[in-house]
């Protein structure tokens, strides 16, 4: 479907693909709508929710600026996907558990990481020279790494929150693996640090925000730059932390399930992250915040809960979304919501065929949490098409 509402309430106009935006997500797109370095419009896509600063699901052109806090903490988040020549018969109960045990083995998640002796230094490597320039310019971001945490050993590790790990079948019954993860502690900590950074610069030359969560960094001004080469790191970091996870589930995979191969191209996207384009005659500095690029003929992840369906989809280019799409079905509910609607056994009843965990500890990623993934999908038929749709049979939660 073609944008459902537009709101001209600031300096460029707001172009919703969605009819259902909560009223405090209304007023942050408004916020972003109405700063100076705004480019032409904000896209506002089907899963758009409240977050900080800016919304969750927003793609915003910004001109010679950037807003850290827009990018966000969890720089270079996204997702990664291969097929396999595995299929659904395959498959069995007694194996789905071993396999779930397995990556719950081999995939440190939450705050955990890879013991020293296990880390993946060789992923890990070709990050330390330039992780090196950073923190000579910026020593005391050093300062800001947890203690009991190490952007070595967390290499190939998967994070809490909505972060996951799935098997999965799709419309042919071929096996999929597919996870969700960003740059980790050290990610966040480089988040953290510019978006102070960017409030303290911000105050000092008194520019008027609407939030101070909008402060922005300027091309020429003195922490640009040093921003752009940082979040570029998290964002190459975060890829690789994907790849790397990729290998270790494929191979947990290869041991308990007969001889297989990885068939076709595996997909990798981020989607919190910035990037240099060009895009209604300008040249301009995109974010998006919940949101994955869909360029005519990329290929992308749109993940539904973890009850529900994903989609691998490819791009249509539409240039009225800056050549992107949502990133997810999008929280209809706060964790804390979440946590008090529901019990363990209505997470048993929407996760039934799944193997996962279905404790307490993980209601608050229960799919009545989230919007429907088929709406979602209906509402950017504009932007992408469906190449595959996945339904999982495994999911390890963060």
């Amino acid at each position: 479907m073609p944008v459902r509402q537009v709101i001209e309430q600031g300096r460029v106009p707001v172009r919703i693909y969605t009819d259902q935006v909560e009223e405090q997500a209304r007023q942050q797109l408004v916020n972003v709508s109405r700063l100076p370095i705004v480019y032409h419009h904000v896209a506002a896509m089907p899963d758009v929710h409240t977050g900080i600063g800016a919304t969750v699901g927003t793609v915003i052109a910004t001109h010679r600026a950037i807003i850290p806090a827009a990018v966000g903490v969890d720089i270079g988040c996204g997702m990664v996907a291969a097929r396999t020549s595995l299929t659904a018969n395959d498959l069995d109960e007694q194996r789905l558990k071993r396999v779930f045990d397995q990556i719950s083995r081999d995939v440190p998640v939450g705050r955990g990481q890879h013991k020293e002796g296990r880390a993946l230094a060789g992923a890990a490597k070709p990050f330390e020279r330039d992780l090196g320039k950073i923190l000579q310019k910026h020593p005391q971001l050093e300062k800001r790494f947890p203690r009991t945490q190490n952007w070595v050993c967390q290499m190939g590790t998967l994070g809490g929150g909505n972060h996951f790990i799935e098997v999965c079948l799709d419309e042919a019954g071929h096996v999929w693996t597919m996870l969700h993860s960003g740059s980790r502690g050290i990610g966040n900590a480089i988040g953290t640090y510019f978006i102070e950074i960017a409030r303290r610069d911000a105050e000092r030359n008194q520019v008027r925000l609407p939030d101070r969560d909008l402060a922005y960094f300027g091309e020429g001004a003195g922490h640009f730059d040093d921003y752009v080469e940082a979040v570029g790191w998290a964002q190459g970091y975060a890829a690789a932390n994907r790849r790397a996870m990729v290998e270790i589930v494929l191979a947990a995979l290869k041991r308990h399930l007969p001889s297989f191969e990885v068939t076709g191209k595996v997909v990798n996207c981020h989607h919190n992250y910035v990037e240099r384009e060009h895009h209604y005659g300008a040249d301009v500095w995109v974010t998006r915040k919940g949101a994955i690029r869909a360029r005519a003929g990329d290929l992308g992840i749109i993940p539904g809960s973890m009850g529900a369906k994903s989609y691998i989809v490819r791009g249509k280019g539409s240039e009225e979304s800056f050549q992107s799409c949502a990133h997810g079905a999008g929280r209809r509910m706060s964790r804390t919501q979440a946590q008090k609607a529901f019990t363990p056994r209505d997470l048993a009843e929407q996760t039934h065929g799944v193997v996962c965990r279905k404790d307490r500890g993980v209601i608050d990623e229960i799919p009545a949490a989230y919007k429907p993934i088929d709406e979602v999908m209906a509402n950017q038929s504009d932007l992408v098409e469906v190449v595959h749709t996945l339904k999982q049979v495994i999911c390890v939660k963060g």
